[in-house]
């Protein structure tokens, strides 16, 4: 393992780990590198311990290159040449590969349901979800942290949305399905959307029946590129909503940039909202945009009958949250009635 050092602070900080350690490694000063020698089974244990002494800033300005045998880095090493923390979230990762080869990813289905009745469910939405071997279940949140520091949003992003329409189908569903997806994993939309494109067609899945999010606060920095998977799943005549409205500082440029079918209230707008005059006006007024647009909305995160009182006598199209039923697997077939 070659380590180049930002600052002689940051070098002293891994000198001193390395002699703790026991590890093998010899300086070179006039380059500021450190080389490492690490056994087979040793790099997982050696990141997990390294990660823990630095600061973030000193993981990400060190460069850390990792070479098999006795080799010295040349020109070709440069392209592989990445931050120690890039490094280390690989190192750190084994596990969430696993789980995608061995397919151990699921997803659990939570209900949208019509605001005037909520008996009626209009739709489900697809939340994923990971096994670990023992069998317990692994958040959405620390795989895709996981995959962001691993390079493996791809790969995740792809078998989450697979994944996610195979589930539909052999739970029977027939009701539109909300499939979350992830901007930056897309580089190529004909080409790296097409086997899920292919998936609903095995699944006879109707295409109008497949609502793809866009996850407001993790849209692409490129809008074009953006737009450009939008326009591929509209022609493929899938439709698009737009998740998390309110959360991030760019939601109505997005709205106007991608034109959404549907867009999805932040549920932090929705907290509490018939207490705090602020939300309620934001929202008020994000509802009435969307009417005049035609654009259908859904209120997220609903948690208490008042919440839901506020929401239904302003207008919005559908409701969803935990009063109404959580994220499970197989899907809640019923849902209670709401009166107010």
């Amino acid at each position: 393992m070659f380590l180049w050092l930002p600052l002689g602070h940051s070098l002293g900080k891994l000198m001193a780990f390395l002699r703790e350690s026991g590890l093998e490694h010899q300086l070179r000063p006039e380059a500021r590198c450190v080389v490492v020698q690490l056994g087979e089974g040793d790099r997982g244990s050696f990141a997990a311990k390294l990660g823990g002494c630095m600061t973030g800033e000193e993981l990400r300005g060190t460069r850390a290159l990792f070479k098999g045998g006795s080799q010295e880095p040349d020109l070709t090493d440069f392209p592989k040449v990445g931050s120690l923390e890039q490094f280390l979230s690989v190192s750190q990762s084994g596990w969430l590969v696993e789980l995608l080869a061995e397919k151990r990813l699921t997803a659990h289905f939570q209900p949208i349901v019509l605001a005037q009745d909520t008996r009626q469910i209009f739709a489900y939405e697809a939340l994923m979800r990971g096994k670990a071997v023992d069998g317990s279940m692994v958040s959405p949140g620390k795989m895709m942290e996981t995959a962001r520091g691993a390079d493996l949003l791809f790969q995740l992003d792809l078998a989450a949305r697979t994944t996610a329409i195979r589930e539909a189908q052999r739970h029977g569903l027939r009701v539109p399905i909300f499939i979350n997806f992830t901007p930056t994993a897309i580089y190529d939309p004909a080409y790296c959307l097409r086997s899920t494109v292919a998936t609903i067609k095995e699944a006879n899945i109707a295409p109008r029946n497949v609502v793809f999010e866009v996850i407001e606060t993790d849209h692409a920095e490129d809008t074009r590129h953006l737009r450009s998977i939008i326009d591929f799943y509209r022609q493929a005549g899938f439709r698009v909503a737009l998740d998390d409205l309110g959360a991030g500082h760019s939601s109505l440029n997005l709205i106007h940039q991608l034109r959404p079918d549907i867009i999805k209230l932040d549920m932090e707008l929705i907290r509490n909202i018939h207490e705090d005059a602020y939300k309620a006006s934001i929202t008020q007024k994000l509802l009435e945009i969307a009417q005049k647009l035609n654009i259908r909305t859904v209120a997220e995160g609903i948690e208490t009958p008042e919440e839901l009182r506020w929401v239904r006598s302003h207008g919005v199209d559908y409701l969803q949250g935990y009063l109404i039923a959580r994220p499970q697997s197989p899907p809640a077939e019923t849902t209670p009635y709401f009166t107010g």
